[in-house]
């Protein structure tokens, strides 16, 4: 077994608003909340920078380059409680804006993830005002010996993604979200999350905007689909432990990424 530590993993479940400023604070609290409990990785949802709905032009007037004021302030928060932060920002861009992960810590942006898919389903056209990200070699961090990657919210129901994240060497997935409340589509959250997990033997970390708009019920998931902690549909904090030595035992005992006979291209 490896001496490597636990890394203690926070999910952060809030309502970004319209206003950049009361979310960069409300980030920064819970941030600082979650450290207190011992967490050096804090997951936000998606578009934590701002967040309108239905999305307007404002999109685009409140989007910030990767290096405005949404990643300076994360950057800040987290040298302060000496952790990772991973969050979703409305970038800018030529056209329209993009869908952004970054993820941030006292040293400046560790990477960054654009999202692939759009949601253009049920009843929604976020292509209206989101290009898709390109595709290619996905960015990784490490942190507490655990290799970091990172998808958003409709990407989920894309298990091509998950797969290249894993073969990028991942050990964690973290899934930052927006997931529209409908029918069934608390079902669909929380069972896509324990797919992913167990496909792929990895943990899953995700992050979602409580009710009315989001479903809540964000989770930390194990390499068994086993939920570790989750919040329910109010804004608040899950806090769990992520080890190397569980990926790496699922793994010997359910060795599918190695007995698997397809690989994942791009079309």
């Amino acid at each position: 077994m490896s001496e490597i530590p636990a890394l203690t993993v926070a999910v952060c479940q809030f309502s970004p608003t319209a206003s950049r400023a009361d979310n960069r604070s409300r980030i920064a609290q819970l941030t600082a909340d979650a450290a207190a409990r011992g967490a050096r990785l804090v997951v936000f949802p998606e578009y934590s920078s701002y967040f309108v709905d239905p999305m307007d032009a404002t999109l685009a007037e409140n989007s910030e380059p990767l290096d405005g004021d949404f990643v300076a302030s994360l950057q800040a928060t987290a040298s302060a409680h000496d952790v990772t932060i991973v969050a979703g920002l409305v970038e800018s861009a030529r056209e329209r804006v993009r869908n952004t992960l970054v993820a941030v810590d006292a040293t400046g942006l560790r990477a960054t993830y654009r999202k692939q898919h759009l949601y253009d389903a049920f009843g929604q056209t976020e292509s209206d005002w989101i290009e898709a990200g390109e595709l290619g070699a996905p960015q990784t961090l490490e942190t507490g010996g655990l290799r970091i990657a990172m998808m958003t919210c409709y990407d989920l129901r894309f298990p091509e993604v998950a797969r290249t994240l894993v073969d990028a060497g991942a050990d964690v997935i973290v899934v930052p979200a927006e997931w529209v409340r409908g029918p069934l589509k608390e079902h669909h959250w929380t069972t896509l999350l324990a797919a992913r997990a167990i496909e792929n033997t990895v943990y899953v970390v995700s992050a979602d905007h409580p009710p009315p708009i989001g479903v809540g019920h964000s989770q930390i998931v194990d390499p068994q689909g086993v939920v570790l902690a989750g919040a329910g549909t109010g804004e608040g904090i899950a806090v769990a432990d992520l080890t190397k030595d569980a990926v790496t035992d699922v793994r010997e005992v359910n060795p599918v990424l190695r007995l698997r006979r397809y690989g994942v291209v791009p079309r």
